[in-house]
């Protein structure tokens, strides 16, 4: 479950590099969506700021506490910006309120269960139990993987009216992950239809080969939240069939989770 294209998310850090607090946010995001340490050439290639800039804003984050900085010169994320996630994390009352949903459709499926938000055209992961079986899903908590490809993400993208649809996917660029990925608006726009139609969403190794999941979308009544619930595996154990006996549950759960946000988190009287 990758990130969006390098380029995409280039633009969007030139797009707020308009200020110091926007150029400090980019250089977090550097570092937290590498796949390792970054070492100060590899920040200043992607940054395209000036060298003595660049050097001065990331003294300012160690200094803070959100950056690290290793006896090699390579940059990490620091504790006390683990520590401000933490907190967050422990305050999102949305996955506290679908934890319990979660647990139990893994239970009753013994496969992974992913529960997602739509950003954008993108698809960012609240949380996930893993699966009974020996072969578990690499899938991380925090991760973000395009909307038109994923179970998650389709079945969230299902939930929009088709205005907001339509703005959302507008010049979106279709990577071909595997054979089966959607190539085009089109054939999105064909899939979230009979999406809609059943109440659920497939991804049929459309973004990973050999893994496949069945996907509810959740949405709160003011339309604020727009999210998916799935129960994912590997292909040649959940099979088609399998997925589909499947939906009427995850069907149920994420309406069960949509019934209980509106329970706690509506205007109180």
């Amino acid at each position: 479950m990758g990130l969006g294209s390098e380029a995409g998310k280039n633009k969007r850090h030139r797009d707020r590099e308009t200020g110091t607090l926007g150029k400090l946010v980019s250089l977090l995001d550097f570092v937290a969506l590498a796949d390792g340490p970054m070492r100060f050439t590899d920040i200043l290639s992607l940054s395209e700021q000036p060298r003595g800039s660049l050097h001065r804003q990331l003294s300012h984050l160690v200094e803070e506490g959100l950056l690290e900085v290793d006896r090699d010169g390579r940059y990490r994320i620091g504790l006390r910006l683990l520590t401000l996630a933490s907190r967050s994390w422990a305050r999102n009352e949305f996955r506290a309120i679908a934890e319990p949903h979660l647990h139990c459709l893994q239970e009753v499926t013994g496969e992974t269960v992913h529960l997602g938000v739509l950003r954008g055209a993108e698809v960012i992961y609240l949380d996930k139990v893993e699966g009974q079986q020996s072969v578990r899903m690499y899938s991380q908590v925090g991760n973000a993987s395009p909307a038109y490809c994923t179970g998650v993400g389709k079945a969230a993208l299902s939930a929009l009216d088709d205005a907001e649809l339509a703005e959302r996917i507008s010049g979106l660029e279709y990577r071909p992950y595997t054979e089966h990925t959607l190539r085009s608006a089109s054939e999105l726009l064909s899939d979230i239809s009979q999406i809609r139609a059943r109440g659920y969403a497939f991804d049929l190794e459309e973004h990973e080969n050999g893994i496949c999941c069945v996907a509810a979308p959740i949405r709160s009544d003011d339309g604020h939240m727009l999210a998916g619930i799935s129960v994912t595996g590997p292909a040649y154990r959940v099979t088609q069939q399998r997925l589909q006996a499947w939906a009427p549950r995850v069907v149920v759960a994420a309406d069960s989770i949509m019934m209980d946000m509106r329970n706690r988190m509506g205007p109180k009287r």
